[in-house]
């Protein structure tokens, strides 16, 4: 199904660019990063698939989403990049997407995991993201029966694992620094907590 929104960020551009090609690269990403989501999936039970999926859509959404902060490439190229983006983004907010998982993705932004420009540029909100991100997980693999769920660290596993899978796949590096700092920082912190918890 083409993009609606396609020929309106195009309009702006003032560089020609090929729209199939872009519509269809959009769409290649959203396949890679559905596909990343039915990967790390496979880690856990199956019940625990739709939790997994709604956290790679909602991450790849958030990546893409951060287009207007990156830093700019020469024209053509930077228009071409920003209209692809804006579709992935576009695509992986979209109703179809989000089939089967609207109950998780609902939760997610109950716990304000959602795209927001802070994201790519203030480091609490992208530690806060991840924590959020780590815990929703866990809550979801704390609903199940206690012999099927995986281990302690799965959680922490799987949110790194999707952010650096999602961030391949949109091919922005700028992130790569920022995002695995914080993680690294939070996820130590989260983990500490975890065994505490396991001591009590």
């Amino acid at each position: 199904m083409p993009f609606v929104a396609l020929s309106a960020i195009v309009l702006g551009m003032t560089h020609p660019v090929d729209r199939q090609a872009i519509a269809a690269q959009a769409e290649q990403k959203v396949a890679q990063i559905l596909g990343a989501a039915s990967s790390w999936a496979k880690e856990a039970p199956e019940v625990l698939a739709p939790a997994v999926r709604a956290v790679c859509i909602r991450l790849g959404e958030m990546v893409a989403d951060q287009r207007h902060y990156l830093t700019p490439l020469p024209e053509p190229q930077e228009s071409e990049r920003k209209a692809m983006l804006s579709l992935v983004a576009e695509r992986l907010a979209s109703a179809a997407t989000a089939a089967g998982v609207e109950k998780e993705l609902n939760t997610l932004t109950e716990l304000e995991l959602k795209s927001t420009g802070s994201w790519a540029l203030v480091p609490a909100a992208q530690s806060e993201w991840i924590t959020t991100a780590i815990r929703f997980l866990q809550a979801a693999a704390a609903g199940i029966p206690a012999e099927l769920r995986p281990d302690v660290y799965w959680a922490e596993d799987v949110v790194a694992g999707i952010i650096v899978s999602v961030r391949a796949v949109v091919g922005i590096d700028e992130l790569h620094a920022r995002t695995e700092a914080q993680y690294s920082g939070q996820g130590k912190a989260v983990r500490e907590e975890a065994e505490e918890d396991e001591e009590q």
